[in-house]
């Protein structure tokens, strides 16, 4: 196991443009994820939502089920052993209640077994220019609960799409051991125009950790268009790997070894501090002796 966590190994991102049809879906996911693996492949990452996105909730509940019946689930877990890789799927909606859904990640190993799962913490709930609107707590019940898994190769940490903008998550996950993190995302055209490459890229340098952010990109079936650029960053916030807004595979060749070089340049893990916030001081009685006439 040591030696493995020294070693390079590829990632790869799946790019998509996920429609209102599982199957449709799913079948683009086989495609790439078979050219991923004939890339040489060893960790492969899907976006977030990549069984359907729908916004209007009784089409999602007529397409969802619970994750122990569910066939994206079911036929990726046969890929991973099959190929056997490591298959990321950045999310599915899977169907927690009648009334709620959850938006929900699976980290499949190489033999096919579920070694982790995560339900998005935050939910995205904005009104943006333009009229569009999202309430994801309307649909959507949040996780309570951060969570690593190890990898061969360290140990990763499981994120989706708007826990991006809560830097102490990431923090968090840093502090228990994580070397990369996963932010599969399905980003708003608008908002990844304006932040989804700084973001990234700050996660990385504030942590000293790789990035794995595969994304949905151009305007879906739903009318919902988003930003796509799929990106591997490495510790000192350098991009690695992009794509555009067009579906397809990003790979890079991953080495764990740069995350103990970054963090020994800037070791901020060791240097943060605890601390309480306070009102500010009362002006010192000394100034008002001063100033008196």
């Amino acid at each position: 196991m040591s030696a493995a966590k020294n070693s390079a190994f590829k990632v790869a991102l799946v790019a998509m443009r996920a429609g209102r049809d599982p199957q449709a879906n799913l079948d683009a996911v086989l495609t790439a994820i078979d050219q991923a693996k004939r890339a040489g492949a060893d960790y492969v990452q899907t976006p977030e939502m990549t069984n359907i996105m729908e916004v209007k909730r009784d089409r999602l509940f007529a397409n969802i089920v619970a994750d122990e019946s569910d066939p994206t689930l079911a036929t990726l877990r046969e890929v991973a052993r099959k190929l056997s890789i490591y298959v990321h799927i950045g999310s599915l909606a899977i169907k927690a209640s009648s009334e709620k859904a959850v938006n929900r990640s699976f980290l499949i190993d190489r033999k096919g077994e579920v070694v982790a799962r995560y339900d998005k913490i935050h939910m995205f709930d904005v009104d943006l220019a333009g009229g569009e609107s999202y309430r994801e707590s309307n649909t959507y019940r949040p996780g309570e609960l951060a969570v690593v898994a190890d990898l061969p190769w360290g140990r990763l940490g499981l994120t989706v799409c708007y826990d991006l903008r809560f830097p102490a998550l990431y923090r968090a996950l840093a502090e228990a051991g994580a070397s990369f993190f996963a932010i599969p995302s399905a980003f708003t055209r608008q908002t990844g125009e304006a932040h989804w490459h700084v973001l990234l890229r700050a996660r990385a340098i504030e942590n000293g950790c790789f990035v794995f952010a595969a994304a949905q990109g151009g305007k879906h079936e739903n009318g919902r268009e988003t930003f796509g650029h799929s990106l591997i960053v490495d510790p000192w916030g350098r991009i690695l790997a992009e794509g555009g807004a067009e579906p397809g595979v990003v790979i890079a060749e991953v080495d764990p070894a740069e995350v103990a070089a970054a963090r020994a340049k800037i070791p901020s893990l060791l240097h943060g501090r605890r601390f309480e916030l306070v009102e500010p001081m009362a002006e010192p009685a000394y100034l008002h002796a001063v100033r008196a006439p």
